[in-house]
């Protein structure tokens, strides 16, 4: 495993920062408002970061510290900031997040926030505080200590229950729609959290609200401490960030931690654990559906043989994403996090060398600069992940197919399926269709080097380059 100190990483980084995880946990919350104490450039980097991908209008607020507040502390600036937050939104839950200003100056929003809910007497409104400078981890932790945060917070010791926690990483509306109709068909009774498929995603309608309908209900997130058990899509996380090592060590629910539901293996894990746990049968169109995936499978084997793949965005979707493309017969020879992965290193090595590529890299802490260097030394021929990695189509001709978030050089990232049988089938076939699009774009180029002895001049670094056929002497030309 190679690793670069994370501070360092700031060429093209393949990472962001923790608040920006946060808030999109928190948009999954019902009647949420998120309010960044810092300054107003952070809130409004992250606004645009994430409306760029889900084509949706993000409200964050801002306490907008300032010079003054910097020296003398910025209590007052998040009080105002709360004032005209819970004016102008009205929210039954304010998630309260750091930037580095605000933890660098050492400001206390746990006493704030408490503070303020005394003296404004608010009896009903929830305030969720979570601690996110943006020096100490990427999204990916942030993401899942908001959530932690949540439960926290909110999750009241309850009677037992036959539900079942489902806690889900960053993937998209789509995905998380597929995930609820498969609980559905597996008639499972269910809390999952957090739940920003419509939030995030939402329908036309008029008049305009300004905080959406959906998320995860309430009342629902306070009852999670009486499931039978929690199935957090998490193998990656570490216990520091895990809201469903909280739930089992706060309230004894069990934990059971699977991957992302991408591939045959992946779902067929998920919806086993859910016949178990439940007793249910699995549904014959369920069944049907496995029965198309592995047809897909067939159909795409013979093109998947020549794929040597570089995937790269957030640990948990790094990991589901490498086990559809080992199932299928292409090569992840470069795997690479700008976050520092907790456990995804030591998974994701045990899983290459098992399946005999041993020489594969696994990149942490990383920026697009290596990425580039790895995924050129290796020759991959298909990157999988995020818009970042359109550098890798520019600068080394290497196609892109792009899962994850964010998505901002194309639409419908939020719309993107790619879980369960039939999502993981769309996934495959936008793989497949990528690698043959590229075997059909460049076949002429790899006859000439193969049967007229010509050589590539490969492209200069400067964009639109292209390479250039040199032929030996002797060589024939057509």
């Amino acid at each position: 495993m190679e690793q670069a100190h994370y501070l360092n990483v700031n060429e093209n980084q393949c990472g962001m920062c923790m608040p920006l995880g946060a808030i999109l946990a928190l948009k999954g919350v019902e009647g949420s408002m998120v309010i960044i104490h810092g300054s107003q450039g952070c809130s409004t980097y992250m606004r645009r970061h994430i409306a760029e991908h889900f084509n949706e209008p993000i409200d964050v607020a801002s306490s907008s510290l300032n010079e003054k507040g910097t020296i003398y502390g910025g209590e007052a600036s998040l009080k105002k900031g709360l004032d005209n937050s819970i004016k102008l939104y009205k929210p039954k839950v304010v998630g309260i997040l750091t930037t580095c200003l605000a933890e660098t100056i050492g400001e206390d929003i746990d006493r704030i926030a408490a503070d303020y809910l005394e003296e404004r007497g608010f009896e009903n409104l929830q305030v969720v505080t979570v601690s996110t400078p943006g020096y100490g981890y990427s999204h990916f932790e942030g993401y899942f200590l908001a959530v932690k945060r949540v439960v926290a917070e909110l999750v009241k010791k309850t009677v037992k229950h036959k539900g079942i926690n489902i806690i889900v990483p960053n993937i998209s509306p789509a995905d998380i729609r597929e995930i609820k109709r498969i609980l559905k068909m597996m008639k499972v009774s269910y809390i999952l959290l957090p739940d920003f498929s419509d939030t995030l995603d939402r329908a036309f309608e008029r008049p305009y609200r300004k905080v959406p309908a959906g998320g995860t209900k309430l009342a629902d997130i306070a009852g999670m401490a009486g499931a039978q058990a929690t199935i957090q899509m998490g193998v990656t996380v570490d216990e520091v960030f895990s809201p469903g090592h909280y739930l089992e060590s706060a309230f004894g629910v069990p934990l059971y931690n699977v991957p992302v539901p991408i591939g045959v293996e992946n779902t067929d894990l998920f919806i086993n654990l859910l016949k178990r746990l439940t007793g249910n049968p699995v549904p014959e169109s369920l069944e049907r559906e496995r029965g198309r995936l592995i047809d897909c499978m067939i159909d795409s084997h013979k093109y998947n043989a020549q794929g040597k793949c570089v995937v790269f965005g957030e640990p948990e979707n790094i990991y589901a994403v490498a086990g559809i493309c080992l199932e299928n017969g292409i090569t992840p020879v470069v795997t690479a996090t700008g976050g520092k992965s907790g456990k995804l290193a030591g998974l994701l090595k045990a899983r290459l060398n098992e399946a005999g590529c041993s020489n594969a890299q696994v990149l942490c802490e990383t920026d697009f600069s290596r990425i580039r260097e790895k995924s050129r030394e290796m020759e991959a021929n298909i990157a999988i992940g995020h818009s970042g990695g359109r550098y890798l189509t520019e600068w080394e001709g290497i196609p892109l197919v792009r899962y994850g978030f964010p998505i901002h050089d194309r639409v419908g990232g939020q719309r993107l399926l790619s879980v369960g049988y039939a999502g993981t089938t769309m996934l495959l076939d936008r793989i497949t269709n990528t690698l043959l699009e590229n075997k059909y774009k460049n076949y002429r180029r790899n006859i000439y080097q193969q049967f007229y002895y010509g050589t590539i001049k490969p492209a200069g670094k400067g964009r639109g380059e292209k390479n250039e056929l040199r032929l030996q002497p002797g060589a024939k030309r057509v």
